[in-house]
């Protein structure tokens, strides 16, 4: 296999995972500790992760119970929960946090299923935007012959249909989740 095929198949791996990590953030009606990645919260005049400054677990289906490893950060996590438009509102009890995820309405689910098909047309214009980029270098590239051009190009084709699909089997299997009550 080429390098250039090669490294085009590693961009597109990146791409589906980030995809993969994005579409986790999504209210799907059950409770997910990765609902909560990426929130930062003022830690001592810093901004720091959620994830790091506290534990999250899910005793059940459709609640998350943060607890944070200093009792000071309570106010500061909530408020950051509340401030991320999660659509949830975190709840601060003794030294702990409790989210209660609500039942998700036809129109909700409707509208995280079209966010999750946004996310899916980003990564393929990602993967198209990668597709270019490695062309342009194979076509500037003195080195090869026409025909192993060629071979080349076919080749990071078929990498590209394999990421498109991946993709669209991901969006796919998340709709139905999203979908379902």
């Amino acid at each position: 296999m080429d390098a250039y095929v090669i490294e085009c198949k590693d961009k597109f791996d990146k791409s589906v995972a980030a995809l993969k990590q994005n579409l986790g953030k999504l209210r799907s009606g059950r409770a997910n500790p990765a609902m909560l990645d990426g929130i930062k919260c003022d830690y001592y005049g810093d901004k720091m992760d959620i994830v790091s400054l506290c534990s999250i677990s899910s005793p059940e289906p459709r609640q998350l119970v943060i607890k944070p490893y200093s009792r000071d950060d309570l106010k500061s996590i909530a408020a950051a929960i509340a401030a991320a438009n999660l659509g949830v509102n975190p709840s601060v009890e003794a030294d702990v946090i409790r989210i209660i995820v609500p039942p998700m309405t036809e129109d909700i689910r409707k509208d995280i299923a079209k966010k999750a098909k946004a996310l899916g047309e980003e990564a393929k214009v990602s993967i198209r935007n990668v597709r270019r980029d490695i062309l342009s270098m194979v076509k500037d590239d003195d080195s090869m012959s026409d025909d192993y051009r060629e071979v080349v190009e076919k080749d990071i084709q078929k990498e590209v249909d394999a990421a498109n699909k991946a993709i669209d089997e991901i969006i796919s299997t998340k709709t139905t989740e999203i979908m379902s009550i």
